[in-house]
C-alpha cells in the first residue's frame, strides 16, 4: 500500500469537488480520484449548462467560503412563474414575498468547474490523483483498499463515491438500483430573448414535459427543454431559426421573440437511485446515489446538501471517517431528505409530463387555486430554495 488517507472522494465533478472543498478546514487527510486531468478542467460535467442553484445551496457556498468566488458568474432569480401550456391558471413564486434575497441562482457549469478546481490546487490537505480510474476494491473492518489503472494502491477509512449515475464503485460493488426510465430526453442550450428576463424563470409544462428557461448574464436564459425519447434527434438538427420557431410554439411570447440559441446538447432522463447507499466504509452521494428528473431542479441541490450533512459527521468527534455509527447518522439524517425529492420529483413528472385532457384541466385549476393560498405556496417556495428540511451546521452559517 503506497498511501492510506482519512476519505478517499472517487469523482471530481461538483458534488465530489464540494464535499473536498468543505473539508478543506478539517484534519483529515483527503485524496480525490478523478478519470479527468482537473488542471486542463476536462471534466465532462463542467460544461455549458445552466446550474440552478437553491438559495440553500448559496448558503452552503457562503459558509464553505466559495460564494463570494462564484457570485461573479451568478444571476439571481428573484421570481419564477409556473404555467401549463394550453391550460389557465399559473403559479407565482417570489423572493421579496418569501423576504429572501434570491429564491436561487443560476451559474455556468463551466465557470463552478473552474472556481472548484482553483480552489482544490491551493488545498493543503487534499492530494488530486488525476487522471486516473478505480479498477478493483476491497473492503475490511479497518479500511477498503482500491487499485487504480494506472498501478497504485490506495487504502481509505472511508471511500465516498461521487462518481456520478454510472458509478464505477457501484458496478465494482454490484449494488442493485431502483430505475425509472421516463422516455424522455432532456434538451440543453444557451438562449438570447427581444425582452430582458429581469431575473424571473419560467417553467412551462406542455404535453411531452416541462420547458425550462432560468435566467442567465447578458439576458441569456439557460434552456431544458422535456421531449420524449426519439423526438431530440430532429430538434437538434434544425437550423438555429427553426429551432427558436419550434421552440417558440412551446414557449409563448412572455419573453418576446426567442432571438438566438448556443450550443445545443441533450441527454436521457431517469431516475436511479442506489438502494444500498451506505455500505461498510462507502457512502454514495450526489447522483451515484439519486440522479434525478430536471423538472423541479433538485438534482445538484440536494446531492449538494447530501455534502453538507456528510461533512458535519466527518468534522465531529468521531476518530475514524469510517465508524459504522457516523455512517448511520448520516443515513439517518439524510435518507428522510432524499426519499422525500425523489417521491415528489417522480410525483411531478407523472403528473405535468402527460397529454390527459381531464388532468391537464386539473393541473391548471390547481396552479390557479395555488396561486391565491400563500401559505401552501410558500411551502412549496421554501421547499424549492432548499429551507424546508432539517438544516446541517453548513447550511446554519457554522463553521466545521
Amino acid at each position: 500500500m503506497n498511501n492510506h488517507y482519512d476519505v478517499i472522494i472517487v469523482g471530481g465533478g461538483m458534488v465530489g469537488a464540494s464535499l473536498a472543498l468543505a473539508l478543506k478546514q478539517s484534519d483529515l487527510k483527503i485524496a480525490l480520484i478523478e478519470a479527468f486531468s482537473v488542471k486542463l478542467d476536462q471534466q465532462p460535467s463542467y460544461d455549458d449548462r445552466g446550474i440552478a442553484l437553491s438559495y440553500g445551496s448559496q448558503r452552503i457556498f457562503e459558509t464553505m467560503g466559495l460564494w463570494s468566488k462564484l457570485a461573479p458568474y451568478s444571476t439571481t432569480i428573484s421570481d419564477i412563474h409556473i404555467s401549463d401550456r394550453g391550460h389557465f391558471g399559473a403559479t407565482r413564486l417570489s423572493a421579496k414575498q418569501e423576504g429572501v434575497p434570491a429564491l436561487g441562482q443560476v451559474i455556468l457549469a463551466r465557470a463552478m468547474g473552474q472556481v472548484f478546481n482553483q480552489a482544490m490546487l491551493e488545498q493543503e490537505n487534499l492530494d488530486l490523483i488525476c487522471p486516473a480510474n478505480v479498477t478493483e476494491l476491497e473492503q475490511t473492518e479497518q479500511h477498503v483498499i482500491i487499485s487504480l489503472n494506472d498501478g497504485q494502491q490506495l487504502s481509505a477509512n472511508l471511500i465516498v463515491a461521487a462518481d456520478g449515475a454510472n458509478s464505477t464503485i457501484r458496478r465494482l460493488l454490484n449494488l442493485a438500483v431502483t430505475e425509472n426510465d421516463y422516455q424522455q430526453v432532456a434538451i440543453t442550450a444557451n438562449i438570447s430573448t427581444e425582452r430582458p428576463h429581469l431575473g424571473k424563470a419560467f417553467e412551462r409544462f406542455a404535453e411531452t414535459g416541462p420547458v425550462a428557461l432560468l435566467p442567465m448574464s447578458d439576458n441569456r436564459s439557460s434552456l431544458i427543454w422535456t421531449v420524449n425519447t426519439g423526438e431530440e434527434t430532429e430538434l437538434l438538427e434544425l437550423s438555429d431559426q427553426d429551432f427558436l420557431n419550434r421552440l417558440q410554439v412551446h414557449f409563448g411570447y412572455r419573453l418576446g421573440k426567442l432571438t438566438q440559441v448556443g450550443q445545443r446538447g441533450s441527454f436521457p432522463l431517469k431516475m436511479t437511485q442506489t438502494q444500498q447507499p451506505v455500505q461498510q466504509r462507502i457512502v454514495f452521494i450526489g447522483n451515484a446515489a439519486h440522479n434525478l428528473h430536471p423538472i423541479a431542479g433538485q438534482g445538484f441541490n440536494l446531492g449538494l446538501r447530501d455534502v453538507a450533512v456528510l461533512a458535519d459527521k466527518l468534522c465531529s468527534t468521531y476518530a475514524d471517517c469510517g465508524d459504522p455509527e457516523l455512517l448511520h447518522d448520516y443515513q439517518r439524517w439524510q435518507q428522510s431528505d432524499q426519499d422525500t425529492v425523489i417521491k415528489t420529483t417522480d410525483l411531478l413528472v407523472n403528473l405535468f409530463s402527460n397529454d390527459n385532457a381531464l388532468l391537464g384541466h386539473a393541473r391548471g385549476a390547481g396552479l390557479a387555486l395555488l396561486d391565491i393560498l400563500p401559505r401552501t405556496k410558500s411551502h412549496i417556495a421554501q421547499s424549492s430554495m432548499g429551507l424546508a428540511n432539517k438544516q446541517s451546521r453548513l447550511a446554519r452559517g457554522i463553521d466545521l
